[in-house]
């Protein structure tokens, strides 16, 4: 499923064996094959990039300005890793991809409760970085 290697730097394998890679805007891309769909989750406009992307205003450290939206993004990652490479990115690559990569977990079928364990033990240990991004994630439906 999805286009990224298993043992890529920030690839995630959900149980469904769907792959999503995890990175912080503020590092150079990785080498390899380029994501063709990226939710950058910012509380600014990213610079431009050569795929498909959409921006969640999601400031650092908080939750996204809009959840109906933030949702809809997950969603549609959700949705395309199935078949794409898609890649979910923050300023630093921890909180609030941390935080999008356990709600992608969530609908995955990870239950709510387990899926910031899960992020942190499969993508890194510092993920999801404040009490209400954990708060947000168990309170993420599908």
């Amino acid at each position: 499923m999805g286009g990224w290697d298993a043992e890529a730097p920030g690839v995630v394998t959900l149980p469904s064996g769907r792959r999503v890679r995890g990175r912080g805007l503020r590092r150079p891309l990785p080498d390899g094959p380029r994501p063709e769909f990226a939710v950058h989750l910012l509380g600014h406009r990213p610079e431009p990039v050569d795929w498909e992307s959409r921006c969640v205003r999601w400031p650092d450290f908080w939750l996204p300005s809009d959840r109906d939206d933030a949702a809809d993004a997950l969603r549609e990652a959700w949705r395309r890793s199935a078949a794409e490479r898609v890649e979910l990115a923050c300023g630093g690559g921890r909180g609030r991809t941390g935080t999008a990569l356990a709600c992608l977990a969530v609908l995955d079928g990870v239950p709510p409760a387990d899926a910031v364990a899960s992020v942190r033990a499969h993508y890194h240990p510092g993920a999801v970085e404040t009490p209400w991004q954990r708060r947000y994630v168990r309170a993420f439906s599908t």
